[in-house]
């Protein structure tokens, strides 16, 4: 989330310069520790000191990261809170991708000469994040390419140019219209940068197939956010946004016939990444000691153990109803899979109207706040948050998200994201997706997207006094920690104590494990999808709907899916260390409000932090 990303078409004898570079950064992340040649002691907590010189090095060059690096991608500065470029929209030309890799060799070459014992520990460890960040962009545009086969970074790019100036009011309307005006200006330049920047024959067909959706849903924005805000303009003004509004709507026509006629015939590319790319991919996006068979090894441990877990519970809901399956305490595999499942219908029962989505969400958010501040195990703020259907350029890949406002913006709500039942879904779809997304599992979606998770967590992650660590949040923590927080709530009793709450709540905890196991059996095992709708719907208990969209998104996305298993077993293992070390004075509350209190680093940052030990 919210971090600066960069791609650049390079030739084929860049490749090597790309492995070097990605190693580069590994190397200064040992060097910026004090290790020599990756191996030695390290350093000794220091007691907290005066900025030292080293410091100073180290805040400039962060400092003109977040300046130079935010003015070469106006979009995602605008997402950070950065409004100096509300009026443009990205060079996505070779050049422009070049200009960040140039930028990013250069801060790295400057990061060389950082020593971690001259360094305070809180810039410990916002170097070693920035030297990742600038491997990983290196990387992402000379080895992954990805700017030459995604569509679907610039459908994002182009509707959140729009959408992020009008959904928040961070500035006078008439000033984001402006703003509005001169991107769509340059949105004819943008989009015909797009067509020259892919290779149909590199693109992926899934990923061509959700660009042709995406694509005019910038329209759509337009339509429902600034047409209907004209009037805050003068005339003349009124009328020259028009005129922009009008020449949008030929670009993204003419890019539509592109996109129909051009990129989905010709679309050939494989949506597998591969072991080489996916392993390089999965170790910058989780920057977790964890590899990718020692995820897959757990995930399989938790699967099995969260299975038995469910069965227990599935029985003590079924003993006394005549119409229960076998119930031994010994299950064979189907045994316990039909218990599992029966127990499950009885959640199903109790599900929202089609029309009832959106108001059992705010219900679920409502009882959640009130629970939590209850309980008072985290402190809470009184930033706004507001329910909203998800935008339809952003549909597609996800039901839900919590869209926090930038880490350098203030005062500005949070938006829970809902994306509504598709109109043209049958019955029977209907039905698969409010069985699974029924009244409980709308409560612990909501525990998840907001409270206590994302919602509360990025609150206190904005709070934190350095930017560049909040522009570089780590997706592990973030993620960890709201998977982390559905199981939180149920140990202290929501619901009463509901053992449906509880079964439903370890579902979720299934997909996670699931969606882990998925992630690398698609981009490196080659799993087809009829095995993995098994794995999800018998082995994790997701519906039809559930499982047909996750399987899209496992083809749209790589080493996203991951962290949210990942996150949560260091959340969970951080917790109980800090309950060993901490032993009478833990609680709770210290416990949260420690951990949340750095930002968003990844966990293992968090946990040295957290628990004053070196940082490694």
């Amino acid at each position: 989330m919210n971090n600066i990303r960069s791609k650049r078409r390079v030739s084929a004898s860049a490749h090597a310069a790309a492995h070097a570079a990605a190693h580069a950064a590994i190397c200064i992340i040992a060097a910026i520790a004090g290790l020599a040649g990756c191996a030695s002691t390290p350093p000794v907590p220091a007691a907290p000191r005066a900025p030292t010189a080293a410091d100073m090095t180290f805040e400039s060059i962060s400092t003109r990261y977040l300046d130079e690096m935010v003015a070469l991608t106006p979009v995602n500065a605008t997402a950070l809170g950065d409004h100096r470029f509300d009026g443009a929209l990205d060079d996505v030309s070779a050049a422009g991708y070049g200009r960040r890799v140039a930028l990013a060799r250069e801060l790295l070459a400057q990061m060389q000469g950082l020593d971690s014992t001259q360094l305070s520990r809180a810039n410990q460890v916002d170097a070693r994040l920035l030297a990742s960040e600038l491997g990983y962009q290196i990387w992402r545009v000379e080895e992954l390419a990805e700017w030459r086969w995604n569509p679907l970074i610039y459908t994002e790019l182009a509707g959140n140019g729009v959408y992020l100036l009008m959904a928040r009011d961070f500035a006078p309307l008439p000033e984001r219209l402006r703003n509005v005006g001169a991107r769509l200006t340059e949105l004819p330049r943008f989009l015909a940068q797009v067509r020259e920047a892919l290779d149909p024959a590199r693109v992926p067909r899934i990923h061509a197939e959700t660009a042709v959706k995406q694509n005019t849903g910038v329209l759509t924005l337009l339509d429902q956010l600034v047409i209907p805000q004209l009037g805050a303009l003068p005339e003349a003004e009124q009328a020259k946004l028009r005129s922009a509004i009008a020449h949008a709507h030929t670009a993204v026509a003419q890019h539509q016939i592109w996109l129909e006629k051009r990129l989905l015939p010709e679309a050939k590319g494989d949506f597998r990444l591969g072991a080489a790319l996916y392993d390089a991919k999965l170790r910058f996006a989780l920057d977790s000691p964890l590899s990718r068979e020692e995820i897959r090894t757990r995930a399989q441990a938790e699967l099995v153990r969260t299975r038995a877990d469910m069965y227990n519970i599935a029985r003590g809901l079924l003993q006394s109803r005549p119409d229960a399956p076998p119930l031994p305490p010994a299950p064979s595999a189907d045994e316990q899979q039909a218990a599992i499942a029966a127990a499950l219908e009885l959640a199903y029962e109790q599900q929202p109207a089609r029309d009832q989505v959106f108001d059992t969400a705010r219900h679920a958010f409502e009882q959640a706040t009130s629970f939590v501040r209850a309980a008072d195990f985290v402190t809470l703020y009184d930033d706004p948050l507001e329910i909203i259907p998800m935008p339809e350029f952003q549909r597609g890949v996800a039901l839900a998200y919590c869209d926090s406002p930038g880490p350098l913006d203030r005062g500005q709500k949070t938006f829970y994201v809902i994306s509504p039942i598709p109109a043209d879904w049958s019955d029977a779809q209907v039905k698969s997706f409010l069985r699974e997304y029924n009244t409980r599992s709308i409560e612990n979606l909501t525990i998840h997207e907001a409270m206590p998770g994302h919602y509360l967590q990025l609150m206190h992650s904005n709070r934190y006094h350095s930017p560049l660590r909040a522009v570089l949040a780590s997706g592990t923590f973030i993620e960890g920690w709201a998977v982390y927080t559905e199981r939180l709530m149920v140990e202290q009793g929501f619901l009463g104590g509901d053992p449906l709450m509880h079964l439903i709540q370890l579902k979720w905890y299934l997909r996670s494990i699931g969606n882990a196991i998925l992630d690398q059996a698609v981009h490196v095992d080659g799993i087809s999808r009829e095995d993995a709708l098994r794995l999800m719907t018998r082995d994790t208990f997701q519906e039809e709907r559930e499982a047909a969209a996750k399987w899209v998104r496992a083809q749209l996305t790589a080493a996203q899916l991951p962290t949210y298993f990942v996150g949560v077993q260091e959340h969970v293992a951080l917790r109980e260390e800090a309950r060993m070390k901490w032993g009478k004075s833990f609680t709770l509350k210290r416990y949260h409000d420690t951990v949340l209190s750095f930002g968003s680093p990844p966990v293992r940052y968090a946990r040295e932090l957290t628990l004053d030990l070196p940082i490694q």
